[in-house]
């Protein structure tokens, strides 16, 4: 590494092929998946390139590796498992009949919904209207509307609050 950090790009190279089978098999401990070992490793690469001006040739490589490989690789799990809890997993069936952009406006009718919005207070109907149907953000919606941005916020909070009583209710406020 010594070497590497001197800019010999051949000592470099024999350096990442050294390692790469030892980092493989630490990111198998952590990782079942191929794919994700593979990209495990990468990612330690990445950061060792990146942070290579901080390793102190007096000191041992190996040790230095293995605590980044190590917070690379919890980094890992923790964006994995992040991922996984935002996901909602989607049947055949679901996918063969979502929704296009351009329908909108005919599923709000089917759901009933547009009858709902228009039950609700002026300044709400706008606040769903422009954040949720229009797909504006807090600040062009606060230009276009009148309204401040908190207002926006709350106005859309009550709708959307009312929205779901009255879907859940069946009633119609």
């Amino acid at each position: 590494m010594a070497r590497a950090q001197d800019g010999d790009s051949a000592a470099y190279l024999r350096l990442l092929e050294a390692t790469t089978p030892y980092l493989r098999s630490l990111a198998s401990r952590w990782f079942r998946d191929q794919r994700d070992i593979e990209d495990a490793v990468q990612d330690v690469f990445l950061t060792v390139h990146a942070i290579r001006h901080t390793y102190d040739p007096a000191r041992p490589f190996g040790p230095w590796l293995v605590a980044i490989a190590r917070r690379r690789f919890v980094d890992r799990v923790r964006r994995n498992i992040r991922q996984r809890t935002h996901e909602t997993p989607l049947t055949a069936v679901q996918e063969t009949f979502i929704e296009s952009e351009a329908n909108l406006e005919e599923s709000l009718d089917r759901m009933g919904l547009e009858g709902l919005i228009e039950k609700l207070p002026p300044k709400q109907q706008q606040a769903v209207s422009l954040l949720k149907l229009k797909e504006m953000s807090l600040k062009e919606a606060a230009k276009v509307s009148g309204m401040s941005i908190v207002s926006l916020k709350v106005a859309t909070h009550r709708a959307l609050k009312d929205l779901r009583r009255m879907l859940t209710d069946g009633k119609d406020t």
